[in-house]
């Protein structure tokens, strides 16, 4: 139990799922969050760094331990300058693992997205596509990337079109079969608990997981 793990993203529906997680876990015995603003979460296993992310070399020597988990994402709702967004959900989670290699991290694992593809027409899903190709060429001992469709569990907050779709989703999920079994929706709890489980192995290699996948090893 003398690992440790860092997460982007930790107050984030997957992220604060996988926080509890490594708080409540005894396969880690330091958990650093990088945050914009502190967490309203206290634990011997904790520390929170309150941190700018384009000043994240800042904290390049904090950057170790056994994995690092990226839960970063954004919506062009709330992000419509697309700059920024390329930031978020691009820049800072490959400087991360840059730094994290330089140290020595073992294991990166990263909430990505059903259908990223660097080669799509789409903004979001090429963008992912293009993290995922990214983080690939940092050269790090692992790399687990999770491809979710529409995500579970939000109980504060959620939009009326947000119920409707999910309302729509209970329907839908028993008819996908086959190659469209990965737009299934999934529980972040199910997504958090497959990162978690996954990071206390010691494999090397890329990996990809979809829905089957995520089920499989939550």
């Amino acid at each position: 139990m003398s690992k440790k793990a860092i997460i982007i993203g930790a107050s984030g529906l997957i992220g604060s799922n996988l926080l509890q997680l490594l708080l409540d876990g005894d396969a880690y015995a330091e958990v650093l969050i990088f945050v914009r603003k502190e967490m309203p979460v206290k634990h011997a296993k904790l520390k929170q760094v309150v941190t700018d992310l384009n000043l994240l070399a800042n904290y390049a020597a904090d950057i170790t331990g056994h994995a690092i988990f990226s839960c970063l994402g954004t919506t062009i709702k709330q992000t419509p300058d697309k700059s920024l967004y390329r930031k978020i959900d691009h820049d800072y989670p490959i400087q991360l693992a840059q730094l994290g290699k330089q140290n020595g991290v073992k294991q990166y694992l990263i909430v990505s997205a059903v259908g990223a593809d660097v080669k799509s027409s789409t903004f979001y899903l090429k963008l992912k596509g293009e993290t995922e190709e990214d983080l690939k060429k940092v050269g790090l001992p692992a790399l687990h990337i999770y491809r979710p469709s529409m995500l579970k569990g939000r109980t504060e907050k959620v939009r009326w079109d947000e119920r409707l779709f999910n309302g729509l989703m209970d329907v839908v999920n028993p008819l996908l079969f086959g190659g469209f079994k990965k737009y299934h929706s999934i529980d972040a709890a199910d997504v958090a608990s497959a990162m978690y489980n996954q990071s206390i192995d010691n494999e090397t290699g890329t990996f990809i997981y979809q829905y089957d996948d995520i089920i499989k090893n939550k």
